[in-house]
């Protein structure tokens, strides 16, 4: 199959699976360029995932991931046979901006008894973990958690919070007697 020559580059037959991406126009062409300069810009492939596994990845269809690269909500850059890859900071982004978009309900019932609240009496945080002491009335309650949900619930030393506990064990024990002294 031949290509015709015209004054924006050659003249595509009507069915694009019939030739490469790359081959398609000249406009095609400065596109194909400029995402490739985009693909260099974000690093090697192994920074970069199929679209299939970016939409499972967000739960949603690869129909959803090409509409949002259509509004230009995500960007997809294509490979050099053509694949639309998405990098991984675009899917760690765009999660990111689903979690903080949604509209959570209150909770206004559960089935955890135990909920003690207090005062956060000491918070150490490094860059994965963090420790939250909570005193509550005669009890002080330690958690451990990301330091990431730290930062999301905005703790600080002097907040109120409410601690929950939920355990899968409970172990009872039984004083010794006091001794009588008569």
């Amino acid at each position: 199959m031949g290509f015709e020559p015209t004054a924006k580059g050659l003249k595509v037959p009507c069915s694009a699976t019939e030739l490469p991406a790359r081959a398609r126009s000249v406009a095609d062409e400065t596109a194909a360029e400029s995402r490739a300069h985009t693909i260099a810009a974000m690093g090697d492939s192994s920074d970069q995932i199929r679209i299939g596994r970016a939409a499972e990845m967000m739960g949603v269809t690869v129909d959803t991931v090409r509409r949002w690269a259509d509004e230009g909500r995500l960007q997809v850059v294509r490979s050099a046979g053509g694949q639309r890859l998405v990098p991984i900071e675009e899917v760690a982004r765009l999660i990111g901006d689903r979690r903080r978009a949604s509209t959570d309900r209150p909770i206004v019932a559960q089935s955890a008894r135990n909920r003690f609240a207090g005062i956060v009496t000491r918070i150490e945080k490094d860059r994965v973990a963090a420790v939250v002491e909570v005193l509550a009335g005669p009890h002080r309650m330690v958690s451990l958690m990301t330091a990431e949900a730290v930062d999301e619930m905005g703790l600080k030393i002097g907040d109120e919070a409410i601690c929950v506990v939920k355990a899968t064990n409970v172990i009872v024990e039984i004083p010794s007697p006091r001794e009588i002294r008569g």
